[in-house]
């Protein structure tokens, strides 16, 4: 099946969460979308009841396509650590719990390596990119960092689990990196190169 272009204009982003839309906008306004979020519009989030990565960002591309009658795109993203199973996956927000506090998720996740003793503290960052048309085309890209978890946390740049996260081959954490050079390497910026080279 040949991918559908997306032409520039509006594109919702199926998104609350303020550190995505920023880089979001980052990506796309360079190529003349006018990149507007789901909190911007008054969109209620919708309730997120899949199990993968894909099916949740689906549902919230759904969602705000339909609110608006506009091309959106919904971005699930989370980290699986190893030594914990894959976890907390497709829970890393609700780790965070609400309010969002990801210093609390971090700690979380840093006990829970030390209560399993774990040594291997490798982790990867998943995303899955969904972008919904209004006839209902759909189409979803997938991107992955590798790399292993540090303590403390460091750094006051990125969001989420950034301060954390080290990538392979780099010393410098997400949360430390300039943010043009994490854009370059990020799980997102893997799974945004895959969908303009499909989409663009």
């Amino acid at each position: 099946m040949t991918s559908r272009k997306l032409t520039p204009g509006r594109l919702v982003a199926a998104t609350h969460n303020t550190g995505k839309v920023r880089e979001l906008k980052d990506l796309f306004e360079p190529a003349g979308f006018e990149v507007v979020s789901a909190a911007e519009l008054g969109l209620e989030e919708p309730a997120e009841t899949e199990f993968t990565f894909e099916g949740n960002a689906l549902i919230k591309a759904r969602a705000a396509c339909k609110a608006t009658g506009a091309p959106a795109l919904s971005d699930d993203s989370g980290l699986s650590v190893v030594s914990l199973g894959g976890q907390p996956g497709v829970f890393t927000a609700d780790w965070a719990g609400e309010p969002r506090d990801f210093y609390k998720a971090m700690e979380k996740v840093e006990r829970a390596l030390q209560d399993v003793a774990a040594t291997d503290r490798s982790a990867a960052f998943h995303c899955c990119l969904a972008v919904v048309w209004p006839d209902g085309h759909e189409e979803v890209f997938h991107g992955k960092v590798e790399g292993e978890l540090v303590w403390p946390p460091r750094g006051e740049r990125g969001f989420g689990f950034d301060p954390v996260f080290v990538a392979e081959g780099e010393r410098e954490t997400f949360g430390e990196m300039d943010p043009a050079k994490k854009h370059a390497m990020s799980h997102r910026a893997d799974a945004v190169a895959k969908l303009k080279a499909a989409l663009l």
